[in-house]
């Protein structure tokens, strides 16, 4: 799987993700694929890191590129309109599989994810829960670590990015399905 996060301190979004890529017991790392990265950049200020299916990243990338105009994702409502809007996209074009657990309340659209923009740090998940995170969160397989390590850090540190890495270098450095290098991009937030 992976280690992906997000962290918000001091006016600034950070979002980082390891590199590697896991098939069952096959290991791909960054040196061997030429396009490595789990995060996806939307222009100049927003970003989305993606776990589970490699395919994900690929779906998204098309979905975006094909958009004239790409949404601001200010807020939860309007990350969850968008994300509601795409699940029927995404069965009939992209032939997603909704089916995850029978007891689910609703459809899976089988992706995790978090958004880090000028607005914030979010968390969206396979059922379309949308969550807006005021410090710090972890998704993956290396994310209880990450966010271990996250939280022993973040009030010594001021910097989101300097959190963050502490983050994904523990998802790699215990977690079998996370490897290095590790990726980050951030973004200043919007004054409010």
């Amino acid at each position: 799987m992976s280690t992906v996060v997000v962290v918000k301190k001091q006016g600034i979004v950070c979002i980082a993700a390891d590199t590697m890529t896991s098939f069952g017991s096959n290991k791909q790392l960054a040196t061997y694929d030429a396009y490595p990265t789990k995060i996806v950049n939307l222009g100049n200020s927003a970003y989305l890191g993606l776990v589970g299916s490699a395919a994900h990243n690929l779906v998204i990338e098309s979905i975006f590129a094909r958009k004239k105009q790409i949404p601001q994702f200010e807020n939860r409502l309007e990350i969850f309109e968008f994300f509601r809007k795409l699940h029927p996209r995404l069965k009939k074009e992209y032939f997603l599989n909704p089916q995850e657990d029978e007891e689910d309340p609703y459809e899976s659209s089988q992706i995790d994810m978090f958004i880090a923009n000028r607005y914030g740090i979010f968390g969206i998940f396979s059922l379309r829960e949308v969550f807006e995170y005021l410090k710090f969160w972890a998704i993956g397989s290396g994310s209880e670590y990450a966010l271990g390590a996250m939280y022993a850090v973040y009030d010594q540190f001021d910097s989101a990015e300097a959190i963050a890495r502490m983050g994904v270098a523990a998802g790699i450095e215990f977690d079998d399905s996370s490897g290095a290098p590790m990726t980050a991009y951030c973004v200043e937030l919007l004054e409010k």
